[in-house]
């Protein structure tokens, strides 16, 4: 399923949406001009667990964990990253103000590594991308409007289909279809850190009540 937009339009212009997919595409461009060097770039710059053992200094260590959200694999990764924030952060932004938006959307990177962290411990491999953060808007959105409607592109073989989902639905089957591809994949060696982000959308539901505490409604019909 392929989202293409939501029916809630946005109040207010999503400053910091639209700064984070510019920053990720000049991060991006930025990778390309590595070459040869691009590996020893992602390692710097990519969250590596097993680093957090090895004989490295503190900034070393903790700088991976934030600049490892605006790295990407490819243009596929840049182009699906983006268009989930784009599509889904607007209202989240609206709903929580600039500061506190993007205040959350690193929390929930940092939370989505701490999880990769856990469950890829020895792991060499430098995990790079948005894809936790974004997990964390996603978390929000469930809880905030489950009644939004997600027009989605759905692929039949050879035929396209346009439905309009419930957020409830769509995000309810994403998180599940990520819990499933990290419960019976090989784990990080299948090239995607499913469990930062499974880590990713249930810290943005659980810091939802801080950033929102008079807000009630999601928790209540979960």
């Amino acid at each position: 399923m392929i989202p293409l937009k939501d029916t809630i339009p946005h109040r207010k212009v999503p400053f910091v949406t639209v700064s984070l997919i510019i920053i990720n595409f000049l991060v991006f461009f930025l990778e390309l001009r590595q070459g040869v060097y691009i590996k020893d770039f992602l390692f710097k710059f990519g969250f590596v667990p097993a680093k957090l053992f090895l004989n490295y200094s503190l900034t070393k260590k903790v700088v991976p964990l934030f600049s490892n959200m605006f790295l990407r694999g490819s243009w596929f990764h840049l182009l699906g990253n983006n268009l989930y924030l784009w599509i889904f952060a607007d209202n989240v932004e609206d709903r929580l103000g600039h500061v506190n938006f993007l205040l959350f959307y690193i929390l929930c990177g940092l939370g989505a590594n701490f999880f990769h962290f856990l469950m890829n411990i020895n792991s060499t491999i430098p995990a790079i991308g948005a894809s936790g953060a974004i997990a964390g808007v996603l978390g929000a959105y469930f809880l905030m409007f489950p009644r939004s409607r997600v027009v989605t592109l759905i692929p039949w073989f050879l035929f396209w289909e346009i439905v309009e989902l419930p957020a409830f639905f769509f995000l309810g089957f994403w998180f599940i279809y990520q819990l499933l591809l990290a419960l019976f994949s090989t784990g990080f060696a299948s090239g995607v850190a499913f469990w930062a982000h499974i880590g990713g959308f249930l810290a943005g539901m659980f810091l939802l009540r801080f950033f929102l505490p008079k807000f009630k409604g999601g928790f209540r019909w979960i």
